[in-house]
């Protein structure tokens, strides 16, 4: 894998931040976490799973112990089922009984679950402290790590309880994807696809002619993956911090597939996989509405199924499928917007898509015909 270190910045004035992208980045997360924090953060907590710290905690916490830091350990569980208030808690009692103060940071390391719970917890504790994420799976690294979405999930749907809180800086070394399983490495590409379809066909070309490249995970490849999607969020995320506007437009696919995780009680897909089929529904509805040409329609569904097989979706009811989705959290004005395509590459936001056409492609989708 290239050795070379790659800087992305997210500027967001005061909230401003870099993502540090390279091999051995681990190593650095010490000085980065230093520099980002400050001289007076004293302690740090690390908020990661057991699995993930088998393979990197030591490493990790060596680093910043060598770059001055105290630190201390919270282990949480695994998946969007350990994404919830019960488990955020548990990270607040943790931390109240350690004495953990406003100056004092936290460190997320791991996946979009650890990232996303521990990114919650350092935006509600003592109403805000510091933290740094440092994404171990392709889908955290490109996507949910960047950003300052911070959540937690609920019955009723996907990370309804959460708060904008940007991280002080993003650690990502591509090396830790040598230790992920091939699903989670297509969990993680399905999101890349998306930032293709939404914004760059060149991204999308390039995913789809070195598929095989990615696979055998050849860190040049990879790296630019992950280079460009995180340059595609800052620049959306840089534009429209709290999405009142262009930021919508990341949501392509998370619509349905939100939903499809609700309903399954966040047990049968990993998150890129629901995002999959909810890209596969929303090139479709496009298609009915005629805002996409039919070939374009389907090469989106074809960047998707290039990727493997999805999780089965055909014994799913589409009536609790589209009632999971009356409680995104997009509602406004009970209007549900949908990020639609018009080619690869562009997308639109409209509220205006009939029930009878997204009911028809969700059953299309329910019945393995798209």
């Amino acid at each position: 894998m290239s050795s070379q270190s790659q800087r992305v910045h997210v500027a967001l004035d005061e909230r401003s931040y870099d993502i540090s992208i390279a091999d051995g980045a681990l190593k650095q997360t010490g000085d980065i976490a230093r520099a980002a924090l400050g001289k007076k953060t004293r302690r740090v907590a690390i908020i990661s799973n057991p699995r993930v710290y088998g393979h990197y905690g030591k490493l990790v916490e060596k680093s910043l112990k060598q770059a001055g830091f105290a630190t201390l350990t919270h282990l949480m569980g695994d998946g969007e089922r350990a994404k919830s208030i019960r488990t955020a808690e548990r990270a607040w009692a943790f931390l109240i009984a350690n004495r953990f103060e406003r100056s004092d940071g936290i460190i997320a390391l791991g996946g979009g679950v650890v990232g996303d719970l521990a990114g919650f917890v350092a935006a509600t504790f003592l109403r805000g402290v510091n933290y740094v994420q440092i994404p171990t799976t392709l889908l955290a690294q490109i996507d949910s790590s960047v950003g300052g979405k911070t959540a937690v999930n609920h019955p009723l749907g996907k990370n309804l309880i959460g708060a904008f809180h940007q991280p002080r800086a993003v650690v990502i070394d591509p090396q830790t994807l040598h230790t992920l399983p091939r699903r989670e490495l297509r969990a993680g590409m399905y999101e890349a696809v998306k930032y293709g379809v939404i914004w760059d066909r060149a991204l999308a070309d390039f995913i789809q002619t070195n598929l095989g490249k990615v696979f055998a995970l050849d860190g040049e490849t990879l790296t630019h993956i992950i280079r460009r999607s995180c340059e595609i969020k800052a620049e959306v995320v840089t534009t429209d911090e709290r999405e009142s506007g262009l930021r919508r437009i990341l949501n392509f696919g998370h619509t349905v597939g939100h939903a499809l995780e609700a309903v399954t009680a966040y047990r049968r897909f990993k998150h890129g996989e629901a995002v999959g089929h909810g890209m596969k529904c929303a090139s479709v509805i496009a298609e009915k509405i005629g805002i996409i040409p039919p070939a374009e329609s389907l090469a989106i569904r074809q960047s998707v199924d290039a990727l493997g097989a999805l999780p089965n979706v055909t014994d799913l009811q589409s009536p609790e499928i589209l009632a999971a989705m009356a409680h995104d959290k997009k509602v406004a004005q009970g209007k549900l917007p949908l990020i639609l395509p018009t080619a690869v590459g562009a997308v639109v936001v409209r509220d205006d898509v009939a029930p009878t056409v997204i009911r028809a492609a969700v059953r299309e989708l329910l019945t393995a015909r798209i």
